[in-house]
């Protein structure tokens, strides 16, 4: 079969990152490729990518294997977040069962500085623990799940930042702040004021989008918890940005086209 008779390579991207994202932009602008973005569904209105979009869960691995094999998929992306977990698990398990070449595009992770005060931590229940020995005030930027962990901190104020609006059990003590990144650095400083923070929490999230509120923190004298990215999946090769990814997809395609 001839290039020009060959059917579009499909490639499957899980995630909704800004880094899946900028992949699916980059891919959908190429006629020899279909590029298929899936998406958890967590948030409420999500920024949809380039290309066609598939919202909620594939039913483990086995599910998403069946997906793979029903849609002819060639390559598959596993561009999710960092503490998303389960699904890195689910995609190697279900690219192994289906025979399809698998990639992390996995953004790298945050480094302190020598003027910055960490607290890196396993967990948001350790994170919960070492609170009350840091602050009272506390800037919560890992998002609306998981704040039943700190719950039980009737002491401590909480600034709680996420793209939509929590559902208790969180915090009694809590204003929400609804928003969304980038954020810039100047606005981080002056929420910091603002609300009199004395301790930040986050998660190693990477990227630059939320990365400023790192920076304003070490201006302020600020102690950080940093929560530790969960394991992921071994032998399973990785790129670092969508470039990366896209490179790796060409040379993917390239020795099949050879073969």
């Amino acid at each position: 079969m001839s290039d020009a008779a060959r059917p579009p390579r499909h490639v499957l991207i899980l995630g909704g990152t800004t880094e899946a994202r900028r992949l699916a932009a980059t891919l959908a602008a190429e006629p020899a490729l279909r590029v298929t973005s899936s998406l958890a569904g967590r948030v409420a209105a999500p920024r949809l990518p380039d290309g066609e979009v598939r919202i909620g869960g594939f039913g483990g691995p086995d599910g998403l294997a069946r997906w793979l094999r029903e849609h002819a998929v060639d390559a598959l992306i596993d561009a999710t977040h960092p503490f998303a977990g389960t699904i890195s698990f689910n995609a190697a398990e279900a690219a192994a069962t289906a025979h399809v070449p698998l990639l992390a595009l996995r953004r790298p992770g945050w480094v302190p500085g020598p003027d910055d005060t960490w607290h890196q931590v396993a967990s948001l229940e350790e994170a919960a623990a070492v609170l009350p020995t840091l602050g009272s005030r506390i800037f919560l930027t890992t998002g609306r799940m998981g704040l039943a962990h700190f719950s039980h901190l009737t002491d401590l104020w909480f600034l709680v930042r996420s793209v939509d609006a929590p559902e208790p059990p969180h915090p009694p003590r809590m204003e929400v702040l609804l928003d969304r990144g980038p954020f810039t650095l100047e606005g981080e400083r002056e929420l910091l004021r603002t609300h009199r923070i004395d301790v930040l929490v986050t998660k190693d999230s990477g990227a630059a989008a939320t990365a400023p509120k790192l920076a304003a923190a070490r201006e302020a004298g600020i102690p950080v918890v940093v929560v530790r990215r969960p394991p992921t999946p071994e032998g399973i090769p990785e790129a670092a940005t969508p470039a990366d990814a896209a490179n790796w997809l060409r040379l993917l395609f390239n020795e099949a086209a050879a073969h």
